[in-house]
């Protein structure tokens, strides 16, 4: 599965992850008034988001090859942007009409953001998959 992704890296992880941010950016720029009801609690729906945006950053630092600290620390790099992006996203809605800044929602995204990294990670060992920065 790594190996088929990493020799279509580009199509099937770099694009997307690049869509996925521009959707998760302008959804958490509406309105309150103008949000889609999903009818789940918010903090699921926060959970998710920041799980599938962790999945995405992760492998795309796994598959670059030009910075060998993002890839070495890849991990740890993804974490931090994702809790990073997280509170710059909360505070963000603070401008957004009806939206408020939330302890509880910056939370949720660090969670899903966690376990994210945590189903990547047990992915590449049930794989034995090997990454190499080359």
């Amino acid at each position: 599965m790594f190996k088929f992704l990493e020799k279509r890296k580009v199509s099937l992880v770099y694009i997307p992850l690049i869509i996925y941010w521009i959707m998760l950016l302008i959804g958490t720029s509406l309105p309150v008034d103008r949000l889609p009801s999903f009818h789940m609690s918010d903090k699921i729906i926060h959970s998710l988001a920041y799980f599938g945006l962790s999945i995405l950053v992760y492998m795309t630092l796994l598959y670059q090859r030009k910075s060998k600290l993002f890839f070495d620390k890849s991990t740890l790099i993804t974490i931090l942007i994702c809790l990073i992006y997280g509170i710059i996203d909360e505070l963000h809605q603070l401008v957004i009409p009806g939206r408020f800044a939330d302890t509880f929602d910056w939370f949720a995204d660090s969670s899903g953001t966690l376990v994210g990294v945590l189903v990547i990670n047990f992915l590449i060992k049930q794989f034995k998959y090997q990454p190499e920065f080359k």
